[in-house]
């Protein structure tokens, strides 16, 4: 998820900085505030600040780049939903960052997952540009793009916020013939946009992608006994509620940050080759996570109308896999929470070529966890495009296996 304009940043920072501002109108109470403890006030964001947070993270990147944000106007053309049933008529951006690379290298479009970012790629985007002109973007509604008022109330209305409004950047960005590849969530907007405009997209690579099938699909015995329980109960309530992980980012206020350290540091790594996160990574990439989620809430509470309670799509993909008309690729850590084996389902619909890869070492981030291993699997989807000379018949690298 990811959020930068100077109009943008007021509305998300009002809240955070009004207290400052206050306290700052007089010296008396500017000295009230230098004695009120610093650990208990709290930490503002912006979009300037997550953009400033993602080029401090990007400066790990050896590899040169251009941050823009690109104007998709106010809503889809012809639209009856701006973004969406917005009352605002202002124009809105989609944060992109975009890599230096070979000439007649193959286009590489990333999109990150829910609670994420393009920033989330940091690992990835010097190995990738070596062989991609890598282009990473921040989805509507998160990280550094615009985060207009929420206001879908349905699962297709809120999949036209993510699909149509990314279809609008490519038109932007004037690309065709492009890859495409999705992470988690990233992975569920990928593959509803390959659906539905498939002649822009050359290769779908889906990365431990969500949504593909359904609480009727995988009936769980556990799920049903939880959600009789009463914390089943507060938890299903708070889920149709649409309470978020941010909101709680958000409410501890100055104890946020010191919360999205522990996670980073208890996560990202666990299942690493070797290359846990050093020190450096880890502080930057917690500033980055801590903005990116506390900002102004969008794009995040698209949750309940994509997913019931459980992480199951309301609208799975697996029922859609027949209609699939883009060569696809899973990609997937061997620890990953997301069951591969739903994309073994879907393959047996589905017309296109389709492999599915398992990298070990890896989690859900595996790109994080094991950047080698997923960078070998992802030159391996895309061979035929990388090298014109036996493609088809390339084996799977060491230490990759076929699903």
């Amino acid at each position: 998820m990811t959020r930068v304009s100077a109009r943008m940043a007021e509305e998300i920072s009002r809240a955070s900085t009004a207290a400052a501002v206050e306290h700052s109108s007089s010296p008396a109470k500017s000295s009230v505030r230098r004695l009120w403890p610093s650990v208990l006030r709290w930490i503002p964001t912006s979009t300037d600040h997550i953009i400033s947070s993602e080029r401090r993270l990007l400066s790990l990147v050896k590899t040169k780049y251009v941050q823009e944000q690109v104007n998709i106007g106010s809503g889809p053309p012809g639209s009856t939903v701006r973004w969406f049933r917005s009352s605002s008529d202002l124009p809105r951006f989609i944060n992109t960052v975009t890599f230096d690379s070979s000439e007649n290298s193959p286009t590489l479009v990333m999109v990150h997952g829910y609670g994420a970012s393009q920033g989330f790629f940091f690992r990835n985007f010097d190995a990738l540009a070596s062989r991609f002109r890598i282009i990473a973007i921040d989805q509507l509604g998160w990280g550094g793009s615009s985060r207009p008022d929420f206001t879908c109330k349905s699962t297709e209305e809120t999949e036209a916020w993510f699909i149509d409004s990314f279809e609008e950047w490519r038109k932007a960005k004037n690309l065709s013939n492009f890859i495409l590849l999705g992470h988690s969530f990233g992975g569920y907007v990928a593959a509803k946009y390959a659906l539905k405009h498939p002649e822009h997209v050359n290769h779908l690579i889906l990365v431990g992608p969500a949504g593909f099938t359904s609480e009727t699909e995988h009936r769980s015995e556990w799920l049903t006994k939880f959600r009789a329980t009463w914390k089943g109960m507060i938890i299903n309530h708070l889920w149709e509620s649409n309470f978020t992980p941010q909101k709680v980012i958000r409410g501890l206020g100055p104890w946020g940050p010191d919360l999205v350290r522990r996670y980073t540091s208890a996560r990202f790594g666990s299942y690493s080759n070797g290359s846990t996160l050093t020190e450096e990574e880890a502080g930057l990439l917690t500033d980055y996570v801590y903005h990116t989620l506390a900002a102004k809430a969008s794009g995040e509470l698209c949750l309940k109308y994509i997913f019931s309670f459980g992480a199951f799509a309301r609208s799975p993909l697996l029922q859609s896999a027949s209609e699939w008309k883009v060569p696809t690729t899973f990609i997937y850590g061997h620890e990953d929470w997301m069951n591969y084996q739903g994309a073994q389902l879907a393959r047996r619909d589905m017309k296109v070529p389709c492999e599915i890869i398992r990298v070990p070492q890896g989690g859900h981030f595996v790109f994080i966890d094991n950047p080698s291993g997923f960078h070998s699997a992802v030159f391996h989807a895309c061979r035929k495009f990388l090298s014109s000379e036996n493609a088809d018949h390339q084996s799977l690298p060491e230490g990759l296996t076929s699903a």
